[in-house]
């Protein structure tokens, strides 16, 4: 199983900027925890503060053997139609993820251009919110929300 995990804007800063929001381990370290928690589920991981770059990264993955993607395209969420876009194109499971509550955040954060392009969304658990989209996306657990 490989599962690819993408990571947007500032994200490369994790452990460095807001605690309370973002928490204090780099992105690295969650990394390298989530390998350790599911050795039998190959992660990549792409990350990039430029928008056409994540398009771009995502249209490559139509074309590979993958399970599933994970995407936290930070402020990107919230306005990206060509995220979005990209993402309609691979017929594989999507999972949106968010470090925060979005919805407890500030209003332009509360809505994500993303999530209807995604099988579902989490946020507001921290480190534990790429866990929780392994966990869906190892299961396959997309028949029985009613994709096809």
């Amino acid at each position: 199983m490989k599962i690819l995990i993408i990571n947007g804007p500032n994200l490369n800063m994790l452990g460095r900027r807001e605690e309370i929001f973002y928490g204090t381990e780099s992105f690295e370290k969650i990394l390298k925890e989530l390998e350790e928690k599911f050795p039998k589920v190959e992660l990549e991981y792409f990350q990039s503060n430029v928008e056409g770059e994540i398009v771009t990264r995502i249209q490559q993955a139509a074309d590979e053997k993958l399970n599933g993607i994970i995407i936290n395209a930070g402020a990107y969420s919230h306005y990206s139609y060509a995220i979005h876009d990209a993402l309609m194109i691979p017929q594989l499971p999507k999972v949106e993820v968010h470090l925060s509550n979005i919805y407890m955040r500030d209003e332009f954060r509360r809505k994500s251009v993303l999530s209807s392009a995604c099988d579902g969304i989490i946020a507001g658990f921290g480190k534990d919110s790429y866990r929780l989209a392994i966990d869906f996306l190892s299961g396959n657990q997309r028949p029985k929300i009613g994709f096809k």
